[in-house]
């Protein structure tokens, strides 16, 4: 996320079919979960920077859990970013759910599970002060198995276009899909994403829904290796 000085709640569930399970495992209000970790990416090269923190001089970010208000269920959760030196930043969060480092209790320590989940659907509420202010918003499902690394990349890009954006994992860069994206300022938006790990062994991305609105991609990418 590229930002201002802006703030954004979030309320997150993600779905994963499993197929020893009937059905499908959803993890629920991820937002409210222990095992956030946060990062400042700063240009030109926009890597992770090792040595800055929260609180920095560099770059001000903060992640609040159960915040009730403006929040949909009493356990939303704020993010701030904005402030320091450097005037625009990325801010990324992540949260490990199966595999190493797992914040769900499941370490698959066989990899056995990890390497048996293809289907995702990421479902998030959020809740922006001025959407204007941020280059684009984005939304990441990750999964490393088999030696390959599949990132399922989505950007909301606000600044040039208000177009959704799609990463390419070879080519290490985003790829417009023609699909617009308006998120709503002052008010939630409702936000899911379905992606897809294909039995050959490629990312397929399948559709985009926000606030009501699905745009259907099926669009196929290949992993580079982990």
């Amino acid at each position: 996320m590229r930002f201002g000085k802006v703030f954004a709640v979030v309320c997150v569930s993600l779905s994963v079919l499993v197929p020893s399970f009937a059905g499908a495992t959803t993890f629920y209000n991820l937002q409210s979960h222990s095992g956030w970790s946060g990062y400042a990416l700063l240009p030109p090269s926009w890597g992770i920077c090792s040595s800055c923190s929260s609180g920095g001089s560099r770059l001000k970010w903060s992640w609040t859990p159960k915040v009730s208000s403006p929040s949909m269920d009493g356990i939303s959760t704020k993010s701030n970013y904005g402030g320091g030196t450097t005037q625009w930043g990325d801010v990324l969060w992540n949260n490990h759910l199966v595999g190493s480092f797992s914040s769900q209790g499941l370490p698959d320590s066989s990899h056995t599970l990890t390497a048996s989940l293809h289907s995702f659907t990421y479902d998030v509420y959020f809740w922006v002060s001025k959407a204007s202010v941020s280059q684009a918003l984005e939304f990441d499902i990750n999964q490393f198995t088999g030696g390959k690394s599949f990132i399922w990349g989505h950007e909301c890009r606000v600044a040039g276009g208000h177009e959704w954006d799609i990463y390419d994992n070879v080519n290490h860069k985003w790829v417009p899909t023609g699909v617009s994206c308006n998120p709503v300022s002052g008010a939630w938006n409702h936000l899911v994403i379905q992606v897809q790990r294909t039995t050959g062994g490629r990312l397929l991305f399948k559709s985009i829904t926000l606030n009501g609105k699905t745009a259907t991609l099926n669009v196929y990418k290949y992993p580079t290796s982990t």
